[in-house]
């Protein structure tokens, strides 16, 4: 015991010193995650966070403010912190507001230590109406009524004021319902699965109608798959934070990447049709993303040992070096070897990098759930009981299990085998309407395209069913191919009917060029006399022979805008007239609305 004790007191004697290097020499770094605007897919500002040196115990926030809590050097930490990242930001010119993270004890501190974070704000040229004080609940007591009046006086100075992690405290909703905030960030416990979860949904959604009643705008944390961005989104939610974005970087970019600005612009509809995520080809590695804290290359076998005994769920813990994951130790491995005659003396005390699989599996968020699943079965068995790496651009993110996966994949076949279209693979009727429905709901404009085969029958007669399915199929890729994936929705009516809701904006360019392909690839499925004669002959509905041209394809379209339909009924008659006045039209035709033909080929 006087040995642990001893060797207890060594370490914080240690921390201590890198404490005070660091503050003395101002060894910190700023780095920004952007928070996103929903509603229109820009970035609204930067949450100003710090980073202690790269290549010591300190780097994390968390061990930094942990370290100067034990040393009661905590405010020191923090106002150095405040300054780092107001020089930086106004350095780097960054578009929007700044979220300064400030506690209510500093806060409450007369003038903010006199003055000094007003006289960092001013040198570097800001203005306070850029700067959100983005209070934490880490204080060592609340007196309500002196922080309401602290937060009125900021307010007036021109200041906004930001709650952090709600849900996260028993305290967090007095706090809210005290100051009343202007921006209250909705902690990541309640985002992270919340497509998966109508509890977390259930939340979110009251938060946001509290929000809406008392003139504050929420912000979701935490965001990290495109499924929670989406549901996030579809509640309404104002804006946005995670790594779904960006990670935080010390130089961050300034805009948003296409694909995040087209999921933005989009309605997807998976919060009132879940099964539309199910029925999604292209379900990526970041939907059973899930965050396990990483042991660093220098724990000790003993840490990563304590880490397995204090929580049953960990089936496996990722080693990383810097943010690199480098290798995995699994529960069955660490136990395995501590439970051998002197295992724990042996090599407890050795690097956890002797008990990690060096070789584990590492995917990218980006990979198909459908391609993981084929490359786990090309592999050892034991990755699907261990788990994988789940990383961005090299990053490590999180892991995933091997159950998720087989979960999620058997989800999918499931729903699809009730939902889609057995031929095409496409959603059939009722996700298309729910679809429809939701458009309207969500009062967005689109375009409703019906796709109709003319002198398909005849074809199908003459050529047989199985060359008839080619047809099918063939008009199922080319619709595919002509939609954007992030905005539009394909739907296979039934036979030879498909439906497309375009909310990409050039949705007539992409028509067109969908019916020079088919112009193009219909007639390689008729043999060399037929295509010679430009068609075939077959026996028409009364039973007399007659010619029928080479398909084509004609294509109604009608443009749905807010409040001229109330129901995927309405859409679907007015799209139906529209392709019967495209059918008029010989040949490869596009028709919108009232009879105002666009092409023909």
């Amino acid at each position: 015991m006087m040995q642990l004790a001893t060797a207890r007191q060594f370490e914080n004697f240690q921390q201590e010193e890198r404490l005070d290097e660091i503050i003395r020499k101002r060894h910190l770094t700023a780095v920004f995650q952007p928070i996103v605007q929903m509603g229109n897919a820009t970035i609204f500002g930067f949450e100003g966070l710090i980073r202690g040196p790269s290549n010591g115990p300190l780097h994390s926030p968390f061990a930094l403010f942990q370290a100067a809590k034990r040393q009661n050097r905590s405010l020191e930490v923090e106002y150095l912190t405040r300054s780092i990242v107001l020089k930086a930001f106004a350095e780097l010119r960054l578009p929007g507001k700044i979220f300064l993270n400030v506690s209510p004890d500093a806060l409450l501190l007369e003038g903010w230590r006199s003055g000094e974070t007003l006289r960092w704000i001013t040198e570097s040229g800001l203005q306070p109406e850029r700067i959100v004080i983005e209070l934490t609940e880490n204080a060592s007591s609340l007196e309500y009524s002196v922080l309401r009046d602290a937060t009125r006086h900021y307010r007036n100075m021109g200041f906004e004021i930001a709650m952090d992690d709600l849900g996260e405290g028993c305290s967090s909703l007095r706090m809210w319902s005290e100051i009343r905030p202007d921006y209250v960030k909705v902690d990541k416990h309640f985002i992270q699965g919340i497509n998966l979860d109508p509890v977390k949904l259930q939340f979110v959604r009251s938060i946001g109608e509290i929000a809406k009643n008392s003139g504050c705008r929420v912000i979701a944390e935490g965001i990290e798959t495109q499924a929670e961005l989406i549901a996030t989104r579809d509640l309404g939610v104002a804006f946005g934070q995670g790594y779904h974005f960006a990670h935080p970087l010390s130089r961050p970019e300034t805009k948003l990447p296409p694909g995040i600005t087209e999921t933005l612009k989009g309605v997807s509809g998976m919060i009132n049709s879940p099964h539309s995520h199910y029925l999604h080809k292209n379900a990526t590695v970041a939907n059973l993303l899930k965050y396990v804290r990483p042991a660093r290359t220098d724990a000790t076998n003993e840490e990563v040992f304590s880490l397995f005994e204090h929580d049953q769920s960990l089936y496996s813990i990722p080693v990383i070096d810097g943010d690199s994951p480098v290798g995995l130790i699994s529960r069955h491995t660490m136990i395995d070897r501590f439970a051998r005659q002197f295992g724990k003396e042996l090599f407890g005390r050795r690097s956890c990098t002797m008990l990690m699989d060096a070789s584990p599996l590492i995917v990218d968020r980006s990979v198909s759930l459908h391609e993981l699943s084929s490359r786990i079965l090309g592999m050892e068995p034991y990755h699907l009981t261990s788990g994988f790496i789940i990383t961005d651009r090299g990053h490590y993110i999180g892991m995933g299990s091997g159950h998720d996966l087989l979960r999620e994949i058997t989800q999918m076949q499931i729903t699809a085998a009730r939902y889609a279209n057995p031929l095409s693979g496409l959603p059939g009727n009722v996700p298309i309407n729910e679809h429809i429905d939701h458009l309207l709901q969500a009062g967005v404009s689109f375009h409703a395209c019906y796709f109709d085969l003319d002198h398909f029958k005849p074809y199908n007669d003459v050529y047989g069913f199985r060359k008839g399915d080619e047809i099918i199929k063939l008009t199922a890729r080319l619709l595919q191919e002509s939609a954007l994936e992030a905005l539009d929705f394909v739907g296979h009516i039934g036979g030879d009917d498909f439906i497309v809701l375009f909310q990409s904006e050039d949705w007539e360019l992409r028509c067109q060029t969908l019916l020079q392909k088919f112009a193009i690839e219909a007639p390689i499925h008729y043999d060399a006399a037929d295509n010679a004669k430009h068609g075939i002959e077959a026996e028409d509905r009364q039973g007399n022979l007659t010619f029928h041209p080479v398909i084509s394809l004609s294509i109604g379209a009608v443009r749905i805008d807010p409040g001229h339909f109330d129901s995927h009924h309405e859409v679907a008659t007015a799209a139906t007239l529209a392709k019967k006045e495209a059918k008029k039209t010989p040949g490869n035709t596009l028709f919108l609305d009232r009879r105002t033909p666009l092409i023909q080929a």
